[in-house]
């Protein structure tokens, strides 16, 4: 039975609702605005994070133009004022009488103005163009400053680029990796780590204490572009399982990080959250993600890389040239790693149609694959990925509209189950 304590906390389909409902009242009364002018910033949600056990977070961008406002449901410590008096953020308590009579714990959400992150110290230096140039430029000038991606209160990424006019014009990229601080020492320990053993991951340029880790621009561009084109048949997928093959033995004395099929019923509640039409089908499919590895022979712990998929391997032509987002290696087993890039695969019709070989390259590399794990392994582990990537086809400002794409994301998770030896 769970603790009675845990039946008093507001369930997070309602935390959901409750932010996604009332989003402009909790901004206006977060930034110290008269919470009765709050119609007049219209926030449009241009980010939204769930993740089960945590929280939700999301971010804004208002009407006025004044830029971004990220709020979150997750546990934070009270904030703490700088030496000019102010704030990063400001905690709001919700009463547990406004969602249901029979009266929940008061729900805390904690509203901060973009780029001052909470968890992020070093976002403002990377997000805010003159500072970057001053930390990264080397003395050259910040030509174009653009986020890649940003998950509030995880991690951002960040291209810049420079360019120097003497003796001749010059011009080059960097990318800005921005995480807690203690993870960036992580990361930057990890790459150095592989780098050391002639692994094609990007330079480490920079890291500084507050999180923020500048890296080099690789060339080459995503295995996705093959697999488009052809599945990835030209590839053999022996060279992605020899690059596994490559990582040095000292990654098996990092932390280990539970593979993602190991986190399936985390991952099916995220789902259910945004898919509550299909939470039976969900349930059948995190069952038989479990059933699969509890009779899978899952292999010895060896040094995977944690998040192996297309997106993070580079090609030019059918060579492959580089590996990134090193964020995951540590200890594991080789199928995870393999099954991830196989749960990629599977969903990437459900995020653009013009992927119309998947059934191809799926055979592909799962062929050889095999070859190196417990099929039952493989494509259980690889359903439960597809799983993980459910809740996160729900795009902020669509209404309805990315359901059939979370959808399609459900179906490649049971057709990958499906491929399990019986």
């Amino acid at each position: 039975m769970g603790s009675p304590d845990a039946a008093r906390r507001w369930p997070e389909e309602r935390q959901l609702a409750f932010v996604n409902d009332h989003a402009g009242r909790l901004i206006a009364s977060g930034l110290g605005m008269d919470p009765s002018s709050y119609d007049t910033l219209q926030p449009t949600q241009v980010q939204l994070q769930h993740r089960p056990g945590a929280g939700i977070s999301a971010l804004y961008s208002l009407r006025d133009g004044s830029g971004f406002v990220g709020l979150t449901t997750e546990n934070l410590p009270g904030p703490v004022a700088d030496d000019l008096g102010a704030t990063p953020y400001t905690q709001l308590r919700i009463p547990g009488y406004e969602v249901a009579p029979q009266g929940f714990d008061e729900l805390v959400v904690s509203v901060w103005r973009h780029p001052r992150d909470p968890k992020l110290p070093g976002l403002a230096s990377a997000a805010i163009p003159e500072r970057a140039e001053a930390a990264f430029g080397d003395g050259d000038r910040l030509t174009h400053l653009e986020t890649v991606a940003y998950r509030p209160l995880r991690r951002a990424v960040l291209r810049a680029s420079f360019a120097r006019d003497e003796p001749e014009l010059t011009e080059r990229a960097i990318y800005l990796k921005v995480m807690r601080p203690d993870l960036a020492g992580e990361l930057v320990e990890r790459s150095r780590i592989l780098a050391a053993a002639g692994l094609p991951v990007p330079e480490v340029l920079a890291h500084h204490e507050d999180g923020v880790a500048a890296f080099a621009e690789l060339s080459g561009a995503s295995l996705s572009r093959l697999i488009m084109h052809d599945g990835g048949r030209s590839l053999d997928p022996n060279v992605l399982v020899g690059l596994l093959d490559r990582m040095p033995a000292a990654v098996v004395d990092l932390p280990h990080r539970p593979a993602w099929a190991d986190r399936v019923d985390r991952y099916a509640s995220a789902a259910r959250t945004a898919l509550p039409q299909a939470a039976y089908r969900i349930d059948e499919l995190e069952r038989g993600v479990q059933a699969a590895l509890e009779a899978a022979d899952r292999g010895p712990i060896v040094p995977t890389h944690g998040d192996f998929y297309e997106a993070n391997l580079l090609m030019e032509e059918n060579r492959l040239v580089g590996l990134l987002d090193v964020d995951n290696v540590g200890p594991g087993r080789r199928a995870d790693d393999l099954a991830c890039l196989l749960g990629h695969v599977a969903v990437l019709p459900a995020v653009d149609p013009r992927y119309v070989y998947i059934g191809e390259a799926l055979d592909h590399f799962g062929k050889v694959f095999e070859q190196r794990c417990d099929p039952r392994a493989l494509w259980g582990s690889a359903a439960g990925v597809a799983v993980s990537l459910v809740a996160g086809a729900r795009v902020p400002g669509q209404g309805d509209e990315w359901v059939p794409a979370a959808l399609g994301r459900l179906e490649a998770a049971e057709r990958l189950l499906a491929r399990v030896p019986s």
